[in-house]
């Protein structure tokens, strides 16, 4: 049976204390973002907002040209979304067929794409960047999504062949003595059983798809597809030292992805169980 002692208050009392200081950051960001410019400079950083307003908010929604955060908002989450559905769906069947397959090819190609997420992406931005511009994906979404899912599918394919690695085949079987073509059986059977893996690849990749800066500079330079990260450059750049705007974009960036992980941070916990166990 539980019993409470003093050891266990010491211990809530310091799982609280650094609660507290790791949302001390946040509470900072929210709190200067609702703040005027006078009061910026005016009262204490830690100090709440006399008047807490959204101001900065709705100019910040109202910019125009290339820090237009509206259209940079709407754009990433466009490209994550895209991204993360062609991962997930071309990661999981090639995991699939990797640690199904008897071939010996499956496993060399196995070390391929451990190779390829070894090897630093910046090597092949020139080459890729060529070649993306010779068939039109430059300047585009569809283009990006096409590319993000180039670049992050190693990792898809190593994350969904861990899991596989770890999952029985009798399920499989017994689909298979039933009739199932191999095509019901992965869709039907075999990634509804994963979707604890597919939860850690729609966070760990959403997570690099959302927050990348140069890769969106470099492709979609000079186009009306900016992504939030490079809205946030152009916005950030024309404000100088207005704190609170600044931090007012910094948590509107933030907003979409956390709900994002709060949603499947369920998912996300019990495949990195899942990972480790296998």
């Amino acid at each position: 049976m539980f019993r409470y002692t003093k050891l266990t208050a010491v211990r809530e009392v310091l799982i609280w204390v650094l609660a507290l200081v790791f949302l001390l950051p946040f509470f900072f960001l929210v709190s200067t973002a609702l703040k005027t410019d006078e009061e910026v400079f005016r009262s204490s950083p830690l100090a709440l907002p006399e008047a807490p307003q959204l101001a900065n908010f709705v100019d910040l929604f109202a910019a125009q040209g290339q820090g237009n955060i509206l259209a940079g908002l709407v754009n990433s989450v466009v490209l994550t979304l895209g991204a993360i559905l062609g991962l997930v769906l071309l990661g999981s069947l090639t995991g699939y067929v990797i640690m199904r397959s008897t071939q010996r090819w499956t496993k060399g190609a196995y070390y391929l794409f451990l190779i390829a997420i070894i090897l630093p992406a910046q090597l092949g931005t020139v080459p890729l960047y060529i070649g993306a511009r010779a068939i039109g994906l430059t300047g585009s979404l569809w283009g990006m999504i096409i590319l993000y899912t180039g670049m992050m599918l190693p990792l898809a394919i190593f994350l969904y062949a861990g899991f596989f690695r770890g999952l029985g085949t009798e399920y499989e079987e017994a689909a298979a003595i039933d009739g199932a073509t191999r095509t019901q059986i992965f869709f039907r059977i075999v990634l509804p059983l994963m979707a604890p893996a597919t939860g850690t690849v729609a966070i760990l990749t959403g997570l690099i798809v959302w927050n990348d800066f140069m890769t969106a500079l470099i492709f979609l330079g000079g186009s009306d597809a900016q992504t939030l990260p490079v809205a946030m450059y152009y916005f950030i750049g024309s404000l100088v030292s207005q704190w609170n705007k600044i931090f007012a974009i910094v948590l509107v960036s933030m907003i979409p992805i956390l709900a994002f992980y709060l949603v499947a941070q369920k998912k996300f916990i019990q495949g990195f169980a899942g990972g480790l166990k296998g």
